[in-house]
């Protein structure tokens, strides 16, 4: 994105009309380029000077100033000395101190005496004095990621950006609604999909528009730009805030607005750290929901509501719907409690900023509330399933018998529930007439006896675990003691088998 004093833009007729570089300008793209290439090893301010220089045969100076910006990004500057700058000061300073620097012969003593002190001539501490000022840094080397055309295309996308940098609304149209709706929640923006004749039409908010974290939210909702542009038919609408009168921007897949093909679009599946740090944590602890990212949009009158995540009960048809709310002005977070409202006959947990204040308004209207700060914590969500689940489970035992005898002689409880297409608390309670429970394992009599004499006492740990795990059991330590022994722990070479 360039910056706001390089932004070229039209405002006749009252609106707000980017001005794009087009094929004329590919000779001074190539220019540009050509500048930076030919002042390698050459100081900035010499830089500066040959751009400056090119500024006079442009149309418009921004227009140099904007190529610029771009391929500064891909100069590499440094200090360089023949004496760190800031010890060539000190000691000049010090020796023009007890000189009393006045004329230039004082102030020739005082470089001499600098120079002694650190064994390097008054020449090389006159050069290293005010080495590393941003003028006197050298361009150690550059290397363009863009032709002149590559430099144009991603002049006009950084230019439009720039543009809609002080937009308070925008709204788009695109032949990939789907992806654009993703792109625009990973960001993390402030958005509503409303229904149109022609289909839906997405309304993001924009960083003018924002309550705070406007700096931040600008960085992302210039990223939206990018995710529009690479759609095929697009349009795109703004209001902007120039300088306290609205104006409107269009702009379409018929403007010069690419991408050139460098960066990726949206290098993160999820939005900020919440949504990835909450997914990540969620999934860790392996719990029967399964984790779905942005489910099917819920229609909201006459909006749609896309939450950012689903949970799916593993042992049942159910559903679960999570949104997490972060960036917020506070009619958004109205027209967002407003949606809730609407949304019927699905169940709705909502995570909520703490700085929000809306976690009493979204519990009056009977969702679940779920407060947090900087991270949505796992166990008030883990909690706010376990509600859920008493019922689900109720639901799935039902069917069952109340005695479950299994063919296998050493069965888990879980291989069983997965049998069973039930949680495994949902068994628990059963009884197993041909099979005695140890631990969570099902294993039958005739399986313990023959255990029972192939352990004897003072037998190597190690040997009885093998024993138990030919037999299919992998809870070696609460089989023994169902058999009445206990370990003898040797430090970390081993134990031994003892009656207790």
């Amino acid at each position: 994105m360039l910056t706001k004093d390089l932004l070229r833009v039209s405002r006749a007729g009252g609106g707000y009309h980017p001005q794009f570089a087009g094929r004329e300008h590919r000779p001074l793209a190539a220019k540009a380029i050509g500048t930076y290439q030919g002042h390698v090893d050459h100081t900035a301010g010499d830089l500066d000077d040959a751009l400056t220089e090119l500024e006079r045969e442009a149309e418009d100076f921004k227009l140099v100033r904007g190529f610029a910006k771009l391929l500064e990004n891909d100069a590499a500057f440094e200090t360089r000395a023949p004496v760190d700058p800031e010890r060539a000061r000190r000691s000049a300073f010090e020796a023009a101190e007890s000189v009393g620097v006045v004329t230039t012969e004082e102030r020739k003593e005082a470089l001499g005496r600098a120079a002694s002190g650190l064994a390097v001539s008054p020449d090389e501490i006159e050069t290293s004095l005010f080495a590393d000022l941003d003028d006197r840094q050298v361009l150690t080397s550059f290397d363009a990621r863009w032709s002149p055309e590559e430099l144009i295309a991603q002049y006009n996308l950084s230019l439009a950006q720039t543009a809609l940098f002080d937009a308070t609304e925008i709204r788009v149209q695109s032949s990939d609604p789907k992806g654009l709706v993703s792109a625009v929640k990973r960001l993390g923006l402030l958005y509503e999909v409303e229904k149109t004749p022609d289909g839906r039409e997405l309304v993001v908010t924009g960083p003018t528009g924002l309550f705070r974290a406007t700096r931040r939210y600008g960085t992302q909702f210039a990223r939206l730009l990018r995710s529009v542009a690479q759609t095929d038919d697009w349009t795109l609408s703004a209001r902007i805030d120039d300088r306290g009168t609205e104006r409107d921007l269009h702009l379409s897949d018929d403007d010069p607005v690419r991408v050139p093909g460098v960066e990726p679009l949206v290098e993160d599946r999820y939005d900020s750290g919440v949504e990835a740090d909450f997914a990540a944590r969620f999934e860790a602890l392996d719990l029967d929901w399964e984790l779905v990212r942005e489910p099917e949009p819920l229609a909201a009158g006459a909006s749609v509501m896309i939450p950012d995540f689903a949970f799916d009960y593993r042992f049942a048809d159910f559903r679960v719907f999570f949104e997490i709310m972060g960036f917020w002005t506070p009619e958004y977070v109205e027209t967002k409690l407003s949606k809730l409202d609407t949304v019927e006959d699905v169940e709705l947990l909502v995570a909520v900023d703490e700085s929000l204040g809306a976690g009493e308004a979204i519990e009056a209207r009977d969702h679940g509330a779920i407060p947090y700060s900087g991270s949505v914590r796992i166990k008030d969500v883990r909690d706010a399933l376990r509600r859920y689940e008493a019922d689900l489970e109720s639901a799935s035992a039902a069917d069952l018998p109340a005695e479950l005898a299994p063919e296998a002689d050493v069965l888990t409880l879980a291989d069983l529930a997965e049998r069973h297409g039930v949680s495994e608390s949902a068994i628990e309670d059963r009884d197993f007439p041909d099979h005695e429970l140890i631990g969570r394992t099902l294993v039958r009599p005739d399986v313990l006896d023959a255990l029972a004499e192939a352990i004897e006492d003072g037998m190597d740990y190690a040997d009885a675990e093998a024993r138990i795990s030919e037999a299919g059991i992998d809870d070696a330590s609460t089989v023994l003691s169902r058999l009445g022994y206990r370990v003898a722990w040797d430090g970390l070479s081993g134990g031994t088998v003892q009656k207790q």
